[in-house]
């Protein structure tokens, strides 16, 4: 089966089922009655405002004619925190009961009625796990990649790949759209994005069939800021970071909105200086390698976003959303290597690599959505995307020998290393669904187009002259079209939710390297091309029984794949020095992932979720032998994984205290057979343990505590980690009647937030400790330009209204 195209017409208008009520009770955190609470009514797909209502003298509220789909609950009060409800189901006929939602009260300072309230900083749904960033403490002053790692479930090695819940197969999204980038280029795109430009973020462990099937352990959804508010708006912001050395950051946000249109934009930059120390103990053979290394990273970024939502009509909205970012980074590193005869213990030599790297990343990506939704429920999305990745590296490596003493040098072997990458993603979208046999029926598909081309080139360097080393060059471009179509349906019964999906996708790649080898006294051209054609199937299911809302049991099942990465396919081999090469695979196979999951929530406040899964072909990291003394890193395939997780996640709050708490457990066992004294068979029982205390002092004064715990692990594939832990604490203070807040944070308090990792594997014993700058003091101002009281509120309550029943999402179109 081959899918060519995805330009076809949405068919079909199905009968509108028969509508139902819902109904509810709004109380503060005494158990009263909250009259006059605001009520949203929201879709669980996109969470698009479906209806608005008001909670009467006893608290309780209702909405009436409600069409069957997947809804949830939002209530807001002045002076107190917003709360949402738990996703539920809505049938035709018969009306649904939900469980008390209270509201915790909020300081506030209030001159001309302004009002200061916040979202719970982490929302657990029966579907995924949300961190509302924007009013965390903790996090001012992080890039993305370092939220991601204080995240429940989330892990990360010392080379920044990233592992939910044991597996490594993690898709990470932007706004809903796919980045299609993985190991350090994506670690180096999330270094770009500041907490200052997020949100939220969403992670969705057992995703749908609307999702693609990529992301064996799941899906992270990085949600960027959108300023929705009617009128003119503005925030400016400030930080500063000091640890080791200093680092700054800035940023900006706009938008203004009308009946027919919401333009908005945000601007941010960071420029610092980051640390990270590392001392790998390797041995192999009689060869004993003792390297200790410092880098010290300068980097300068430049974060953009601007967009406009038109709004056509009441039911049809248009947007255009382009954003980006610059960034260029300096990377001095200094590493001295002895190098020891281990039946003598004598120093034969030691090697000093200074390196020094100057690295550039430019890019773009260009979103063009249309959502249709009328008042019969269905809802038609189409987008359009064009991403732009422009990477350059220029790296000078010295690899200079002494003798035992370091005072006499031997020799010298230099080379200059450059290498450009352009990556160019081309995507189009299609999702429609309707009511249909008293359920929901969705189905879509999507077409993308990635190339990529890279010029490695290598050469020696002697004084001031270069000249290339063509053996050690290399040109890689590669191509993948993946063509997808997907059906949904869910239906809600008393007491039971079902839902089913089955997504098809139709993978073509093609890779091509090419270089040169020694052929007798000459040199010859290669041509290491390779091509690959495959359809897969990918169901997905789950059963949901909610006779009790206060206790609700969901069962799932899915299945995924994990494509190899294009860097990953590249068999050159490059050298990272005289002693280390990384080298990719053409025959890595992709990975498949069958998940099942039981899933408890009580009261929405406890969530369990019992999970197993089997990866067949597990792709990950190797660190092999060759020629005896050398070490050669490279992508295999494993024969399979298994892992067997158990999370617990508990939501509190009384009167001034709130807090979260989760805990992550799995079991993880690897297994391969690449020959003689090449086995693969290790197993580790891991744990993480994320708690977040908050307490509002009084006066404008909230206190915040977070702890992380991360017991031993298993690193790509042979590494086993050593615990680590950290604790930060932060406060902040809402100045300026309520449009300024100023923020104070201390990040790993006791310096824990080091490792350890060893291995032994093809002969080869590797100790590896490091850490890095993690204990800083950061400080973050905010303020806000705009109308923040009711009078401003209540000019434009009549409009937002409207606007909502018009645009089905306050979001605008595109929303995923």
């Amino acid at each position: 089966m081959r899918i060519t195209a995805l330009c076809f017409f949405i068919l079909l208008s199905y009968a509108r089922s028969k509508a139902q009520d819902i109904i509810g009770l709004a109380q503060d955190d005494q158990g009263k009655p909250l009259a006059g609470a605001s009520i949203a009514l929201k879709n669980n797909k996109d969470s698009s405002v479906v209806k608005l209502s008001i909670s009467n003298s006893t608290g309780r509220y209702s909405f009436t004619a409600i069409d069957p789909g997947s809804y949830f609950v939002t209530v807001s009060h002045i002076g107190y925190a917003s709360q949402s409800s738990a996703n539920f189901e809505t049938r035709a006929g018969g009306n649904v009961q939900l469980p008390a939602i209270l509201l915790v009260r909020v300081a506030r300072e209030l001159q001309q009625t302004v009002v200061a309230a916040q979202k719970p900083l982490v929302e657990v749904r029966t579907d995924k796990l949300i961190l509302h960033v924007e009013g965390n403490i903790d996090a001012v002053g992080s890039d993305a990649l370092e939220l991601l790692k204080k995240s429940p479930g989330v892990t990360a090695d010392k080379d920044n790949n990233l592992s939910l819940n044991g597996k490594n197969g993690v898709q990470v999204y932007v706004d809903g759209r796919p980045t299609y980038i993985a190991g350090a280029t994506l670690a180096d795109y999330l270094k770009t994005l500041q907490s200052s430009s997020i949100a939220s973020i969403e992670i969705i462990a057992n995703p749908g069939a609307k999702y693609e099937a990529a992301g064996s352990a799941g899906i992270i959804n990085i949600r960027l800021k959108k300023n929705t508010a009617f009128g003119n708006n503005m925030s400016v912001s400030a930080g500063y970071n000091a640890g080791i050395y200093s680092k700054y950051n800035a940023g900006v946000s706009f938008n203004h909105r009308d009946a027919h249109f919401n333009i908005y934009g945000d601007y941010s930059f960071n420029h610092g200086q980051y640390e990270v120390y590392a001392t790998m103990h390797r041995t192999q053979l009689d060869t004993s390698f003792l390297q200790h290394s410092n880098f010290l990273s300068t980097p300068t970024t430049h974060t953009y976003k601007v967009g406009a939502d038109w709004f056509l009509s009441k039911k049809s909205t248009l947007g255009l959303l382009v954003n980006g970012s610059s960034a260029v980074e300096t990377l001095a590193t200094t590493s001295a290597t002895p190098i020891v005869y281990i039946p003598t213990n004598e120093t034969s030599r030691i090697l000093q690599a200074n390196n020094h790297t100057v690295t550039s990343s430019d890019n773009v990506s260009t979103d063009l959505n249309y959502r249709r939704a009328d008042s019969s429920g269905h809802e038609l999305d189409i987008d359009a995307d064009y991403s732009l990745y422009h990477l350059r590296s220029n790296q000078l490596q010295p690899n200079n020998y002494f003798d035992s003493t370091e005072k006499t040098l031997l020799y010298s072997h230099d080379y200059n290393i450059v290498s450009p990458t352009n990556i160019h993603i081309y995507s189009l979208k299609v999702d429609y669904e309707a009511n249909f046999l008293k359920g929901r029926l969705g189905y879509g598909g999507k077409c993308s187009y990635v190339t990529t081309t890279n010029d490695f080139q290598e050469y020696d360097v002697t004084g001031s002259q270069r000249v290339m080393d063509s053996l050690s060059s290399n040109n890689f471009d590669y191509k993948e079209k993946i063509n997808a179509l997907y059906v949904t349906y869910n239906r809600t019964i008393p007491g039971w939710t079902f839902q089913g999906g089955l997504r098809a996708e139709n993978t073509n790649d093609k890779g091509t390297s090419t270089g040169w080898k020694p052929q007798a006294a000459d040199l010859s051209t290669y041509d290491s091309s390779f091509t690959r054609h495959y359809t897969d199937l990918f169901p997905s299911a789950g059963v949901t029984y909610n006779k009790n809302p206060d206790k609700q049991w969901t069962l799932s099942y899915s299945r995924r794949i994990d494509r190899p990465a294009y860097q990953d396919l590249n068999p050159f081999e490059f050298k990272l020095d005289d002693y280390t090469f990384s080298q990719g695979n053409t025959l890595l196979r992709p990975q498949y992932t069958n998940t099942v999951g039981l899933t408890f929530m009580y009261k929405y406040k406890l969530t369990a979720t019992l999970n197993y899964s089997h990866t067949k072909d597990l792709t990950t990291t190797l660190v092999d032998t060759v020629q005896g003394f050398k070490t050669i890193v490279r992508r295999e395939n494993l024969a399979n994984q298994d892992v067997a997780s158990l999370n617990v996640s508990y939501s509190l709050a009384y009167k001034r205290y709130s807090a979260f708490f989760s805990a992550n457990t799995y079991y993880s066992l690897n297994k391969a057979n690449f020959g003689p004294g090449r086995e693969v068979n290790v197993h580790v029982f891991h744990t993480t343990i994320y708690t977040q205390h908050n307490i509002r002092l009084g006066k404008g004064w909230t206190g915040m505590l977070t702890e992380y715990l991360s017991t031993p692990d298993i690193w790509q594939a042979t590494l086993k980690s050593s615990a680590t832990w950290n604790l930060d604490a932060g406060l902040q203070k809402t100045v300026l009647n309520g449009h300024g807040s100023f923020k104070v944070t201390v990040t790993d308090i006791f310096k824990t937030l080091t490792y350890t990792a060893t291995s032994n594997f093809a002969g080869q014993y590797i100790r590896d400790t490091g850490g890095y700058d993690s204990r800083q003091l950061k400080l973050y101002f905010t303020y806000r330009f705009g109308s923040l009281g009711l009078k401003a509120a209540r000019k434009h309550t009549n409009a937002a209204e409207e606007e909502t029943q018009r645009v089905g999402s306050p979001n605008g179109a595109g929303t995923p």
